[in-house]
């Protein structure tokens, strides 16, 4: 082995409290215009539309969410569970969400610099790195967490899951080198396994930790498999133990709603030469990290002849670990980290619905950072530690930037679309963030392109129906949804919209048939059973209506329509108290809500309670001004408390747009009428 070199002086103080502060200091100044990016892509399905989070204390349907369809936090407790935690306390608030991803981030990345610190403090490496290992650790941990690769497991909400179970992983790791030569050894041994065991229950990745550790024990303590295991067998038989809740809950999820699993549409063999691109591919961006892409689509790889080189670099660099582990263990151990870590999902399982993916990059990028750390440090050890933080420095500010394209969803589809032209679900997502803030021209181009890349895909066509329903081409729309349900029979929402369009067109026996369908089609979808309680409504079977809205409530509490269609049911019902909560409840969710203000004032009308009517006729019409229900119920009613100016202002904007309204017309005059006598 050879001998230390002369160190350098420590550029900061050797302690765990400087390395926390410098850590934390560079990561907030790496990601301080992350923390107002929007729910993107699959937080919808697993946050926004994820009723199991909603109530933190009924644990059971937390832990064992009854989700359908490919849902991330699917057969994940531990990660469902810390979804729930963010909803206790900051609701959808997505600052809140975002603290918390970052939060992870940073323990780990704390938990890392312990390892590493410690791993070359073990006999084995310290007289080469002993003397330096604090900053060494410290700079190897401000690469690994500053590198803009991980945005995509730290910015991007959902992939808490990778994070997170990267924090689990390298805590069970950790506790295990703290046994080690403590007092307590007996503690820090259980601390291990049930970090294993939250893993485990967190995501797959977590599947090579038992492995993992007792490669490191045989690698930097024991020396040798046979005494490793001979000094630890009880504790190495109980984190094995710690699979058999990952396999329960693998088994649990049935193949992740078809979108995982060797019955998807994707063969493992097409799936394999697909990595055989992505490892090389994710290799070159830890050295070149650009172009990031948040999405890469489904896209796979045909044929062997395309990828013949990639697969030709990786068997080399496999063959190598192989090799290393039986004649370089320590080289051997930190190939192995790469590509354990990285065979769940990148190996020949496909995970048809994301081949590609930058975030599996979390965990992996240890051992590339680790390679130039210690390379760095032991061939020029006079420049190392300069090279290396201004490495650091750059992946911030790389960082920065990436970060920059998370700001909005038009934002981070404009990037993708940009980079990955061809990828269908990235002009479909374009194509959604564009009809949200309204340029619907634009987003009919985006949709028509989806549809046209991935034909056998429906949601472009259903999305499609619903910008041309926008526009006003309704039979057109009708056609598009249509389509998506010739390749989904099963899409509820499509049902449900085109329900709305023929209840809009009268022809009620139609959506009828069509509201039913979707409610049989997926029962805890809120929205279909509200309007399909205003349907029942205007066919008139107000007790059924009621039924139906208040199953959506239950479904979801903040789907304001729902209480605006229970409490029109409580009005034909007659219980007007139990109308009044419901409209209540709508407008606090959504205060500009104007049908419910008006109905609300409606009510209060009709109890005689006047000032509470006419303040909510005033709220429908300052959020929606042009609304002429409202405007013409407060000019009856000033008329009717005899104030005739006040009347004569509603009446007149209302003839503008209506000049030949007989009953405005008669009720102008008597404003006349009334201010003459």
């Amino acid at each position: 082995m050879p001998t230390a070199r002369n160190s350098q002086k420590p550029w900061i103080p050797e302690s765990n409290l400087a390395a926390a502060i410098t850590l934390s200091a560079l990561l907030l100044l790496a990601y301080h215009n992350s923390f107002q990016g929007p729910f993107v892509l699959d937080d919808g399905p697993a946050i926004l539309e994820n009723s199991s989070i909603r109530n933190l204390w009924q644990l059971g349907d937390v832990l064992m969410p009854d989700l359908e369809g490919g849902v991330t936090t699917k057969g994940r407790p531990i990660l469902n569970f810390s979804f729930a935690v963010d909803y206790a306390l900051n609701g959808y608030a997505v600052f809140g969400y975002h603290v918390v991803n970052l939060l992870i981030h940073f323990i780990a990345g704390l938990t890392l610099f312990g390892i590493i610190r410690r791993t070359f403090q073990q006999k084995i490496m310290s007289t080469r790195y002993g003397t330096d290992a604090f900053g060494l650790a410290l700079v190897a941990c401000a690469l690994w967490t500053l590198h803009p690769l991980q945005t995509a497991a730290v910015t991007y909400i959902v992939q808490r899951g990778e994070s997170l179970t990267g924090l689990f992983y390298l805590t069970t790791l950790y506790a295990f080198i703290r046994a080690r030569g403590s007092k307590h050894p007996r503690l820090w041994l259980a601390g291990s396994i049930l970090s294993c065991l939250a893993g485990m229950g967190t995501k797959e990745v977590m599947v090579s930790a038992p492995i993992m550790v007792l490669l490191y024990d045989r690698t930097f303590i024991a020396g040798t498999l046979s005494k490793a295991l001979g000094q630890n067998w009880r504790y190495y038989t109980v984190l094995a133990s710690t699979w058999l809740l990952l396999a329960a809950l693998i088994l649990g999820v049935s193949g992740r709603g078809s979108t995982a699993g060797f019955e998807t549409t994707v063969t493992p063999w097409h799936y394999l030469l697909t990595q055989c691109w992505a490892v090389i591919h994710y290799l070159r961006l830890v050295f070149l990290p650009v172009p990031l892409v948040f999405d890469y689509g489904f896209g796979i790889v045909d044929g062997l002849s395309i990828v013949w080189w990639q697969a030709s670099v990786l068997l080399i660099l496999a063959g190598g670990t192989a090799i290393a582990l039986w004649k370089q263990p320590i080289l051997g151990f930190v190939g192995f980290w790469f590509f354990a870590i990285l065979a769940p999902s990148s190996s020949f399982v496909p995970i048809a619905s994301q081949t590609i993916a930058e975030h599996r990059m979390y965990l992996p990028l240890v051992a590339p950072v680790l390679l130039v750390v210690c390379v760095l440090h032991y061939y020029t050890i006079r420049w190392a530690k300069p090279i290396l933080w201004l490495l650091a420095v750059t992946c911030t500010s790389l960082t920065i930037a990436r970060n920059g394209d998370y700001i909005s969803e038009l934002s981070i589809w404009q990037d993708t679309v940009a980079k990955r032209p061809d990828n269908a679900r990235a002009h479909l997502n374009y194509g959604r963030a564009k009809l949200q803030l309204g340029h619907t021209d634009e987003a009919i181009t985006d949709f028509w392109t989806a549809s046209k890349l991935a034909p056998k895909f429906y949601e472009p066509y259903y999305n499609l129906g619903l910008a041309l329903s926008r526009k006003g081409h309704q039979m057109e729309a009708i056609d598009q949804f249509q389509s998506a349900l010739r390749i989904n029979p099963d899409l509820a929402e499509a049902h449900l919209n085109i329900a709305n369009i023929l209840l809009e067109m009268g022809r009620l026996s139609e959506a009828g048939r069509h509201y039913e369908s979707a409610v049989n089609l997926q029962p805890k979808l809120a929205a279909a059973r509200s309007s399909y309680g205003n349907y029942l409504i205007q066919i008139g079977r107000p007790d059924d209506a009621l039924m139906q809205c208040e199953t959506a409530i239950h479904l979801n509490p903040e789907l304001a329509d729902a209480y605006l269609n229970a409490a029109n049911a409580c009005i034909m019902i007659g219980n007007l108290p139990a109308a009044v909560a419901h409209y209540l409840t709508a407008v606090k969710i959504n205060a500009s809500l104007p049908e419910a203000r008006n109905n609300l004032a409606n009510v209060y009308l009709e109890l005689g309670q006047f000032p509470e009517a006419i303040k909510q006729y005033q709220s429908a019409l300052d959020s929606h001004p042009n609304m002429i229900e409202p405007r013409r119920n407060l000019a009856l009613l000033m008329l009717h408390l005899d104030r005739p100016l006040e009347a004569r202002h509603h009446l007149l904007i209302l003839n503008e747009i209506m000049p030949n309204d007989p009953e405005i017309i008669a009720a102008l005059s008597r404003t006349y009428m009334r201010e003459n006598r």
